[in-house]
């Protein structure tokens, strides 16, 4: 009877292997519907994609207390998360924060890591062209708690500024604390350029050569270079629906 029992779980567990055997990778790995609309939401900022060249000043037109730093944006894709880290080397306000998009408020959402190593989560929305994040306070938050404002702004495809408000939970003033003007570090990365490569994972300009079963595709950052080597046939297949939904989309407009 025990020898019965044995056998019957030993193919209970042969079943399993083989019926998981039949799923391929990319249905397992495909983007969720949320996913998709997060990622679609933060296109719009595949121009910031790459690594930038700040300087930093208290107040406009003085160099008293002014900076240096580099900050890159680049796609994140681990754990399941969409989303755009953006990571700064000698900053005097912000360390890193990943900017991402919440479906059920609409908007924009950078979970920052300040210079002091405190953490909030800002939200907003596009306003004429400047993305303005505002800090979501606790319910009951302490009369000295910071809440900070932060707005970038691109220029153009080689210059982009980042501004720093703050005030205290008690009060409405927002005080300026800083700004960072950036210059795109070395040749344009990421900006949407319709005669060059295509970046296979977000649509950005592709700048980075992958290449999987001797075919070679683009993607516009590391992130999404080790997005595509983590899952490629999950990515191509992804990639060839949208282009063919955006064929079709075409070809309706032009009937």
């Amino acid at each position: 009877m025990r020898n019965s029992i044995l056998a019957m779980l030993a193919l209970a567990a042969i079943c399993v292997c083989l019926v998981g055997a039949d799923q391929p990778a990319t249905t397992k790995k495909k983007l969720s519907a949320l996913q998709v609309e997060v990622r679609e939401s933060l296109a719009r900022f595949n121009d910031w994609i790459g690594e930038w060249r700040g300087v930093g000043q208290e107040r406009r037109g003085s160099t008293r207390g002014g900076w240096q730093e580099t900050g890159g944006f680049v796609w994140n894709f681990d754990d399941g998360r969409v989303g755009i880290v953006y990571s700064i080397e000698k900053s005097k306000h912000l360390k890193t924060g990943t900017l991402s998009w919440d479906q059920k408020s609409k908007q924009y959402t950078l979970d920052a890591v300040f210079a002091d190593d405190s953490k909030q989560r800002l939200a907003g929305k596009l306003d004429e062209g400047r993305l303005v994040l505002e800090s979501i306070p606790p319910n009951e938050p302490a009369a000295d708690a910071d809440v900070w404002r932060i707005t970038f702004r691109q220029l153009n495809d080689k210059r982009m500024t980042v501004l720093y408000e703050k005030r205290r939970a008690t009060q409405k003033l927002y005080l300026r604390v800083g700004e960072v003007g950036y210059t795109r570090e070395g040749t344009r990365l990421a900006a949407s350029d319709a005669t060059g490569p295509e970046c296979v994972v977000t649509g950005g300009a592709g700048t980075i050569a992958v290449t999987y079963k001797g075919e070679k595709y683009y993607v516009c950052c590391t992130g999404c270079r080790d997005a595509f080597n983590d899952d490629p046939e999950g990515i191509i297949a992804a990639y060839r629906e949208q282009k063919a939904e955006e064929a079709a989309k075409k070809d309706t407009s032009k009937k």
